[in-house]
């Protein structure tokens, strides 16, 4: 594997990630109930706070293993 090819996938990979985190953010912005989904877990002592989106995590897996499936078959052909 030459790094040309390499930076080509780093490039694309980073681009990707752009994409998911800016999708995220502006779905957390327009639409801020999404974190009140249910097993959401929500630990509070004094004046520290710790969520764990234990639903939307495996949400968020499962549609990002489709579009990576999709998208590495479309470059196989």
């Amino acid at each position: 594997m030459n790094l040309e090819y390499a930076g080509k996938w780093l490039v694309l990979v980073g681009l990707v990630l752009v994409l998911v985190g800016g999708m995220i953010w502006l779905l957390g912005r327009y639409m801020p109930g999404l974190s009140q989904l249910p097993g959401t877990i929500r630990v509070q002592s004094g004046g520290l706070t710790c969520v764990f989106p234990l639903l939307a995590s495996i949400v968020i897996s499962v549609l990002l293993t489709i579009v990576l499936n999709v998208i590495l078959r479309m470059l196989k052909h």
